[in-house]
């Protein structure tokens, strides 16, 4: 850490552990919102001049420097307790050194009472339910509390938070796309999990009424991600609508930047939704229910539209070129950069240290 007498406050060189949980690698190679927002901000934040500790897992690729104990990622025990507790107990060795600590795990804010000299905040990636809602209220007098949006705090508003800070994605890292469709025409596109919340049967009904293509690209591992498809899914596919089954991160961003518009039809108290600013990087619109954070992050009539049911998500799939493919990129160029979310952050370090 380096003072500096003609601010009168810490200059913005820190050493900054940051603590990624340890069920999928950063970045991540299919599915992972939570991996790739750790894998920007540890970018960003070495990029801005900062000396940057990842503790990760050792099949992540992020290019600063990590340290791991668990050689490869936890995909199949994820949530368990053990690998998470294993992982914590060597991480916070490891960057018991830092200036301040970035924990993105559940259980490391409240192992670090074991070092009671090493700053530490967390952010809240999952919703406010009454599991992490009495967790996180346990921990936020003595772990700053990030929260992701207004809307994910709006859900438990008596748990203080420190900041809320929107994620954002480097733009440069993402094709602008023109919308053409693939080799068999124009489509819209559905990416997430296979989870009623999610819609992704809504999606599909939607885009056949508005006589569109669609095409899915979701995670579907669980039991009830399985159930789900095969209960309100499967029977809705056919020529018209294709399951592309979890791709690639290369393969997402080549759907995204071909995609006409991606569909966002959630019905649950979304924290945030990666996906969107995904899709506005690639200059794709968004067309999602006013359900927790979209409004946040659409900005209706220019990056997309906000939609009340799914009559009206058909009709705006009628108004698409009312839409500038190059507002959704300046959106994310702008507002939703890495690099505005990392000063944010750094903000919220330096407030901890002074």
């Amino acid at each position: 850490m380096i003072l500096s007498p003609t601010r009168g406050c810490l200059d913005l060189e820190m050493r900054i552990g940051l603590i990624a949980p340890p069920w999928t690698p950063i970045p991540p190679v299919l599915y992972g919102g939570i991996e790739l927002v750790v894998d920007q901000l540890a970018r960003g934040l070495q990029e801005a001049g900062h000396e940057v500790l990842l503790y990760t897992t050792g099949d992540s690729t992020c290019p600063v420097p990590r340290q791991w104990v668990l050689p490869l990622a936890e995909g199949q025990r994820i949530g368990m307790a053990v690998p998470e507790l294993r992982h914590v107990l060597h991480a916070y060795e490891a960057v018991r050194e830092c200036d301040v600590v970035h924990d993105h795990t559940v259980m490391g804010p409240f192992y670090s009472v074991n070092y009671p000299d090493l700053p530490v905040a967390t952010t809240i990636h999952g919703p406010f339910n009454d599991d992490l809602t009495d967790l996180y209220r346990a921990t936020s007098g003595r772990v700053p509390l990030v929260a992701i949006s207004h809307a994910q705090h709006r859900a438990a508003p008596d748990v203080p938070v420190a900041r809320v800070i929107h994620h954002g994605v480097e733009a440069t890292q993402f094709p602008m796309g023109d919308g053409a469709g693939d080799a068999e025409g124009p489509y819209v596109l559905f990416l997430g999990r296979m989870a009623d919340d999610k819609g992704c049967h809504r999606a599909i009904e939607v885009a056949r009424r508005a006589g569109f293509r669609i095409l899915m690209a979701a995670k579907m591992r669980e039991p009830w991600e399985m159930q789900y498809f095969a209960d309100k899914v499967e029977p809705l596919l056919g020529p018209d609508a294709i399951y592309l089954g979890e791709v690639s991160h290369e393969r997402k961003l080549e759907l995204l930047a071909g995609a006409s518009a991606l569909l966002f039809p959630i019905r649950w108290n979304e924290p945030f939704g990666m996906v969107m600013i995904e899709a506005m990087a690639c200059g794709t619109p968004v067309l999602a229910f006013p359900e927790g954070a979209a409004p946040e992050v659409v900005t209706h009539g220019t990056t997309g539209f906000l939609c009340d049911d799914e009559d009206a998500m058909v009709e705006a799939l009628g108004r698409l070129d009312e839409l500038k493919r190059q507002d959704c990129r300046l959106a994310v160029e702008g507002y939703f950069s890495t690099h505005r979310m990392v000063a944010e952050h750094v903000q919220l370090f330096e407030s901890m240290l002074a």
